[in-house]
């Protein structure tokens, strides 16, 4: 098979391309440039995408890993060429739940379908081989080299070294064995283990119905004894009834007599009170709440007549302060219209005059005398004028200061007097309120102590009217209250005697209805030998034990019952034994037969693993460069390598990284030669399964990889540029760099 071009819309891969030629193809990109995407992609061309697959921790499924980003439907193209045929591949996806689901195969330029090939068998009829043998020899991924068992690898191998047939995997032949044999037995589950927890069950139901049965017996016998016992209690418990109902006849009758007796003294009381005129209870009541009213309104008049007494002293003590007062006799109105006493203003005195008047003269005579000797005659008579004028200005000066001085007490000592007076007044105007309001709370209170006086005579004459009617002998309050109180203890008996006869003839229906006829019995009827509680607390136990005894018998049937016929139980334990022992029989033939089976397999290992060994160690002295000459490996792709020089092999785990992959891509690259079908031409793809390997090995595996590209494709993904500058200038090698688009080289 020769792949010529891939289109896919697939992942990151959005209507991208990929063109390929014959030989080796080496496809250079940086990471995340979508290599791991073009190998899925090729994989889920030929052999599609599961829609079963569930994500899980650590897992994505690859419909839901390799999904357009873009949101787009997942699609692809594949051409290439298959036994001389030119075959275009396409697969889209039509429902969301089966991705790349609808398949078609036509021949390349034509709209013919190819025969026989569909989307399941579409990559087994190209490449000669299932998905699981592709996967683990030609598709080489750098997380997975390593090579894992798997039925399918298995069958092919031992087709190719046994008679060519792919139908038989010592792996599966080996767990169908072991699950016949653990559905049979394995440790405490299968069939052998629960036949025999049946048959052990069986036979414990058997020893447990006959146990039962016997068990039935005994309580069916302690039934029988203590019905017999139940019936003699039961007789001794209806004399008991008997000896009672008499009672309760004799005891009706009295109640009669009682109940009549009774009502006769009901019927005396009441005749008398009717006869002596008495008052009902409701009367009575009425009166004496009155009386103890009166006490009240009594109490309540003596405090009125307090509280006016002490009024009156209050009103005396404020006409006693009014009395006293400076006002006394006048009105806060007419005292405030009062005048006050108080001196004349001051004023200028008149006499003032003629003491100003002679000074002024005075000066104006001795500025004349001695002005006349140093000044001149005509400014004499002025200055002396003036000099008089200024001396008698300045001595009514001195005199109005004075006046003004005294006015200014005068008003000071007047302002004093208005306010003591007004201070007066505010006092007098105060006691000459709190005397009127003492007059007012006196009056008021005098009219409440009369309002109470009255009410207490009124109430004790109309107490005394009622009462004299069936008492005419109470005059006084306490006499009205000893009457009405044998009233009540009259009324009280009375009461007391009609209760007592409607409960005595209550009695006396009651026990006339409990009482039971009247029969043949005779007068005197014994009273029984043992005591009603006696009989009454044993056949209450016997009645439990009897029951008890019942409810066994009753338990044990029913679990007779559920266990079943002893003759069917006994048929099920001998046929039980008969299927254990045909168990056991088949079990050791399995077993034998596995045995034969893994020593068939241990031959054909030793057929298997020389093959695969030389063929691997070839190629993996190739890539070393002769470092290591020898590998081994078992059935279970266990590898041991052989260093040159060195017989000790080495585990494939204790090699370095790069050297573990050159090992395991021999081993794949031997199976390759080994497994796959030359005729298929099956492409190899390596997914950067160089990356750990050196530059020298690098180039040994190039090497290797070129040659083998001489019989069938190879797609070699790197994200190294090693690889393309090796193959610079070889023709014969394709190179292409992939970034957003794909460039060729």
């Amino acid at each position: 098979m020769l792949i010529r071009k891939m289109s896919a819309n697939f992942g990151r891969l959005r209507n991208q391309s990929l063109e390929l030629r014959e030989g080796l193809n080496i496809i250079q990109a940086p990471n995340e440039a979508g290599k791991s995407t073009w190998c899925a992609f090729l994989s889920a061309m030929l052999f599609g995408v599961s829609s079963r697959e569930r994500d899980r921790a650590g897992f994505i499924a690859d419909k839901n890993r390799f999904a357009p980003w873009d949101g787009a439907a997942m699609s692809g193209r594949l051409d290439c060429r298959s036994g001389g045929q030119e075959l275009t591949l396409t697969r889209v996806t039509r429902r969301p739940g089966a991705p790349l689901g609808d398949f078609r195969a036509v021949y390349t330029g034509t709209g013919d379908t190819v025969p026989g090939l569909t989307g399941q068998t579409c990559g087994e009829a190209l490449l000669g081989v299932s998905r699981e043998v592709f996967e683990r020899s030609a598709f080489i991924r750098q997380a997975g080299l390593a090579v894992t068992q798997d039925p399918g690898l298995e069958r092919r191998i031992a087709a190719l070294i046994t008679s060519g047939e792919e139908g038989t995997s010592f792996s599966e032949a080996a767990d169908t064995l072991k699950r016949q044999l653990n559905r049979r037995r394995h440790n405490k589950t299968g069939q052998l283990p629960a036949l025999e927890t049946e048959l052990r069950e069986t036979e414990e139901r058997l020893a447990e119905l006959e146990a039962l049965e016997a068990q039935l017996l005994s309580a069916r016998s302690r039934t029988e004894t203590l019905e017999s016992r139940l019936t003699a209690l039961e007789a001794e418990g209806a004399a008991w009834d008997r000896w009672e109902a008499d009672r309760q006849r004799q005891a009706a009758s009295q109640a009669e007599d009682d109940a009549r007796k009774a009502a006769e003294r009901a019927a005396d009381l009441r005749r008398r009170i009717e006869e002596e005129h008495l008052p009902e209870n409701e009367a009575i009541g009425r009166l004496r709440g009155a009386i103890v009213n009166l006490e009240t309104v009594r109490r309540s008049l003596k405090r009125a007549r307090e509280e006016q007494d002490e009024a009156r002293k209050q009103l005396l003590r404020a006409e006693s302060a009014v009395n006293d007062s400076p006002f006394a006799g006048h009105t806060p109105e007419r005292a405030a219209r009062l005048p006050l006493n108080i001196e004349p203003r001051p004023r200028l005195p008149l006499w003032g005059a003629l003491p100003v008047l002679a000074a002024g003269l005075g000066l104006w005579a001795v500025i004349f005398f001695f002005s006349r000797r140093i000044l001149p005659p005509s400014i004499i008579l002025p200055l002396s004028i003036g000099g008089g004028c200024g001396a008698g200005a300045l001595c009514f000066l001195v005199l109005g200061l004075l006046t003004a001085q005294k006015q200014r007490k005068w008003e000071a000592r007047a302002a004093g007097l208005r306010q003591r007076r007004q201070r007066e007044l505010d006092e007098f105007t105060a006691l000459y309120k709190a005397a009127e309001a003492a007059q007012s709370d006196l009056n008021a209170k005098s009219a409440a102590a009369e309002s109470l006086y009255s009410t207490l005579t009124t109430n004790e004459q109309g107490i005394l009217l009622e009462v004299r009617r069936f008492a005419p002998a109470a005059f006084d309050v306490p006499a009205a209250d000893a009457a009405l109180r044998a009233c009540a203890v009259r009324r009280r008996e009375l009461a007391e005697a009609e209760a007592a006869a409607r409960e005595a003839r209550l009695r006396c229906d009651l026990l006339a209805r409990q009482a039971p006829a009247s029969g043949d019995e005779t007068a005197d009827i014994p009273a029984p030998a043992r005591s009603r509680e006696e009989i009454s607390a044993q056949l209450e136990e016997v009645r439990s034990a009897l029951a008890a005894a019942r409810s066994e018998s009753d338990r044990l049937s029913g679990r007779l019952h559920a266990l079943g016929d002893p003759v069917v139980l006994r048929s099920s334990v001998a046929h039980l034994r008969e299927h254990i022992q045909t168990l056991e029989e088949e079990y050791a033939a399995i077993r034998l037969a596995l045995e034969a089976l893994e020593e068939a397999n241990a031959e054909l290992q030793t057929r298997f693993s020389p093959a695969l060994g030389r063929r691997a160690a070839e190629i993996f002295r190739e890539l070393t460069e002769g470092r290591y000459t020898g590998v081994t490996l078992d059935r279970a792709f266990r590898l041991f390598a052989e260093p040159a020089g060195d017989s000790v092999y080495r585990d494939a785990a204790l090699l370095s990284a790069g050297a573990a992959d050159q090992l395991y891509l021999a081993v794949r690259l031997a199976i390759c030669d080994l497994v796959l079908p030359e005729e298929a031409g099956v492409p190899m793809v390596l997914d950067d399964a160089l990356a750990n390997f050196d530059d020298a090995r690098c180039a040994a595996a190039l090497r290797y990889l070129r040659a083998a590209a001489q019989k069938r494709q190879i797609l070699l993904f790197t994200c190294h540029s090693r690889e393309a500058e090796f193959f610079a200038g070889d023709d014969a090698v394709s190179i292409q760099r992939l970034t957003d688009r794909a460039s060729r080289v």
